[in-house]
């Protein structure tokens, strides 16, 4: 399965800590096993899905999509719950 990262995932991850992302590995691993964990978003945000995982004790937001005729996982977005589905939609 290939994954693709969006720039502004990379951005957000680069400053994060080792063991937070160790965390953010192990939620995209599970993702790369189930793609369909994640809850599927209607309205504005159709087609993207929300994976939630604590990280660092913390809930955090893994917005994704899925292309199943590419077996390709996208990833999105990356933050905690405040304004995140706002910040989603730009």
């Amino acid at each position: 399965m290939q994954v693709v990262q969006y720039s502004s995932f990379e951005r957000v991850v680069k400053k994060l800590h080792a063991n937070a992302k160790q965390d953010l590995d192990k939620a995209v691993k599970e993702l790369m096993h189930n793609p369909h964990a994640g809850e599927l978003k209607k309205g504005d945000l159709s087609g993207i899905r929300v994976y939630k995982f604590k990280m660092v004790h913390q809930l955090t937001l893994l917005a994704y999509s899925y292309d199943e005729l590419n077996e390709s996982l996208i990833l999105l977005a990356l933050g905690s719950h405040e304004n995140f589905y706002r910040d989603l939609k730009k």
